[in-house]
C-alpha cells in the first residue's frame, strides 16, 4: 500500500515539474515581443523565435504588439486665434519601437497619448483663425506629428501619422458657411452659363463670317470666269477680224497679181482707183482728197466725155 501511494506521488511530482517546465517554453509570433522580468526587476525582451524562462523567477511582465496601431480619440474643444470654439477629433497612428521603455516609460501610453494630442491641437489651432484653420488641414497634421513624435520618443512610441477625421465648427458659423457655398454655386453656375453664352454667339458669328467668306469667294471666282469668258469672246473676235482683214489683204493681192499677170497698165489702175474712190464717195464723208493723178485722168475723161457729146 505504501508503494501504491510512493508512486503515485513520484507520479504526481513528475507531471507537475513536465507542467512546469512547458509552461517555461515561450513561443514569440511575429510582429510580436515579450517584456520579461526576474524577481520584478526587468531582465530582458524577446523578439519572434522560442525562448525558455526560468521557473519561479522570471515572468513575462507585457506582451507588446508590434504592428502600427490607430488609436482615434473623441472630439476636442478648441478656440481659434478669432475666439471661435470649435471642435476637432483625431486620429493617431503610432508603431511600438521599443517595448522596454513602452513598459517602463508611461504608466498608461494611450491615455497620455490622448492627453498630449489635446494640449497639442490647441497650442496649433490658438494661432490660427478659423478660415486657416479650415483650410490648412495638412498643416496642422503636419505639426501635430511632428511635435507628438518628439514628445512620445522618451515612451518608446513613434508617431508614423496624424489626421484631423472632423473638424465640427459652431452651428450659426456652418449655416453660414452653408449660405456662402450656396452662392458660390449660383455665382460659378451663373459663370458657366454665361460663358456657354458667349461661346454659343461666338459660334454663330463665327459661322456668320465663314458663310460671308464663302459667298464672296464664290462672288470672286464667278467674277474671275465671267472675265476669263469675255477676255475669250474679245480674243476670238479679234482673231476673227484678223483672219476677215489677212482675207481681204490677200484678195487684194491675189486682184493686183492677176492685173499684173494680164498687163494691166497705168490707166486700168487708175480707173480702178477712181472707182474705189466712187465707192467711198457713196458714204457720209463731206470732204474726199483725190490724188493729182487720179485728178488728171479726170479731167481727161470728161473732155473724152464731151467729143463724144458733140
Amino acid at each position: 500500500m505504501e508503494g501504491i501511494i510512493g508512486l503515485v506521488v513520484v507520479v504526481i511530482v513528475v507531471l507537475i515539474v513536465l507542467l512546469l517546465l512547458i509552461s517555461c517554453i515561450k513561443i514569440v509570433p511575429q510582429a510580436k515581443a515579450m517584456v520579461v522580468e526576474r524577481l520584478g526587476a526587468y531582465q530582458a525582451t524577446w523578439s519572434t523565435g522560442l525562448h525558455f524562462k526560468v521557473p519561479i523567477i522570471d515572468r513575462v511582465a507585457r506582451r507588446v504588439d508590434l504592428k502600427e496601431q490607430v488609436v482615434d480619440f473623441a472630439p476636442q474643444p478648441v478656440i481659434t486665434k478669432d475666439n471661435v470654439t470649435m471642435r476637432i477629433d483625431t486620429v493617431v497612428f503610432y508603431q511600438i519601437t521599443d517595448p522596454k521603455m513602452f513598459c517602463y516609460g508611461v504608466a498608461n501610453p494611450i491615455m497620455a497619448i490622448e492627453n498630449l494630442t489635446a494640449t497639442t491641437l490647441r497650442n496649433i489651432i490658438g494661432d490660427l483663425e478659423l478660415d486657416q484653420t479650415l483650410t490648412s488641414r495638412e498643416t496642422i497634421n503636419t505639426k501635430m506629428r511632428a511635435s507628438l513624435d518628439v514628445a512620445t520618443d522618451p515612451w518608446g512610441i513613434k508617431v508614423n501619422r496624424v489626421e484631423l477625421k472632423n473638424i465640427i465648427p459652431p452651428a450659426a458659423i456652418q449655416d453660414a458657411m452653408e449660405k456662402q457655398m450656396k452662392a458660390e454655386r449660383e455665382r460659378r453656375e451663373a459663370i458657366l452659363r454665361a460663358e456657354g453664352e458667349k461661346k454659343s454667339t461666338i459660334l454663330v458669328a463665327e459661322g456668320h463670317k465663314e458663310s460671308a467668306i464663302l459667298d464672296a469667294e464664290a462672288e470672286k471666282q464667278a467674277a474671275i470666269l465671267r472675265a476669263e469668258a469675255q477676255k475669250e469672246a474679245m480674243i476670238r473676235e479679234a482673231e476673227g477680224e484678223a483672219e476677215a482683214i489677212l482675207k481681204v489683204q490677200k484678195a487684194n493681192a491675189d486682184g493686183i497679181r492677176f492685173l499684173k499677170e494680164a498687163g494691166a497698165d497705168e490707166a486700168v489702175l487708175t480707173m480702178k482707183s477712181l472707182e474705189a474712190f466712187e465707192k467711198a464717195a457713196d458714204g457720209k464723208a463731206t470732204k474726199i482728197i483725190i490724188p493729182s493723178e487720179i485728178q488728171g485722168i479726170a479731167g481727161l475723161l470728161k473732155s473724152a466725155k464731151e467729143v463724144m457729146t458733140e
